[in-house]
């Protein structure tokens, strides 16, 4: 089957990224395409399956003088029995999205000369617009904290799935750093044994061996990966009934390097062993 991706979010949090990266997977990637011509567009790739068989395209507030709150209707128009399309919404906190308007010197499409909006204005205002295109997203990631390399190898491993069935996304990550805003549950292993308090731990991460013999040795740990493990196979299915693309899982620990990262690599064999469709990130190992 045909694919549509679009990517669509908040200015500054990642979208020429994506496209880029689908672009290098073979996508024929459209840019700031305007939201009225996305329905022809659909139609044009189911009627050249041969040229069309992966699109990727970037819609965001750009679309001026257009009814962005219609982009549900268009949606549920188009042809799902023909064309399979998936929605990818980048999502940023404002503090993130400010810095980075800050670094590159770039002006907010809401803060030219025509809107008269201030960057803060301007950032709060497209929140409300692309209220509508968050609604519809099959997948919601979160760059606030993502380096472009890290948002790089997360699309590569998203589009490497199949789409059958709900893929489940296990990350790791750190308390200190914030919780990740994309997260559907959110763990908290700070209650378990630190290995940080070891010495000749402190510099390993939890996809080492000592650092697992370490924490395979406490029962609470045992017992916190046993409740882990069955809450989330038990709740796949009901996603999947809801037909949710994706669930995400994050787990987190005060740094983000050895508690958080065992228990996302304990849960991912897991799920592989119970042949569930899944992908792990450490947000905070590089």
């Amino acid at each position: 089957m045909q694919q549509l991706v679009i990517v669509t979010g908040l200015s500054g949090a990642g979208k020429t990224v994506v496209l880029r990266s689908l672009e290098d997977m073979e996508f024929y990637c459209v840019d700031n395409l305007p939201i009225n011509m996305l329905q022809q567009l659909a139609a044009n790739i189911i009627a050249d399956k041969e040229f069309y068989p992966k699109v990727a395209v970037g819609i965001d507030v750009r679309s001026k003088n257009q009814d962005l709150s219609a982009f549900a209707e268009l949606i549920a128009a188009m042809d799902q029995s023909q064309l399979k399309v998936k929605v990818i919404f980048l999502s940023a906190d404002k503090k993130t999205i400010l810095k980075r308007y800050s670094e590159t010197r770039r002006r907010h499409p809401l803060s030219t000369d025509q809107h008269n909006h201030s960057l803060t204005e301007a950032i709060s205002i497209e929140n409300k617009l692309m209220s509508d295109f968050k609604l519809q997203a099959d997948l919601i990631i979160d760059t606030s904290q993502l380096k472009i390399q890290q948002l790089k190898q997360q699309i590569w491993q998203i589009m490497s799935q199949p789409n059958d069935h709900v893929s489940v996304i296990v990350k790791s990550f750190a308390f200190k750093r914030g919780v990740p805003f994309d997260a559907d549950f959110v763990f908290d292993a700070r209650c378990l044994p630190n290995p940080y308090w070891q010495p000749e731990l402190r510099a390993l991460t939890g996809q080492d061996e000592a650092v697992k013999s370490f924490l395979e040795n406490e029962e609470i740990v045992k017992e916190y990966l046993t409740d882990l493990s069955y809450f989330t196979k038990k709740w796949i299915n009901q996603f999947e009934a809801n037909d949710r693309s994706y669930i995400t899982i994050a787990i987190g620990c005060t740094g983000g390097q050895h508690r958080s990262v065992y228990l996302v690599e304990a849960l991912h064999e897991y799920l592989e062993k119970k042949a569930v469709k899944n992908m792990k990130q450490h947000r905070e190992l590089s």
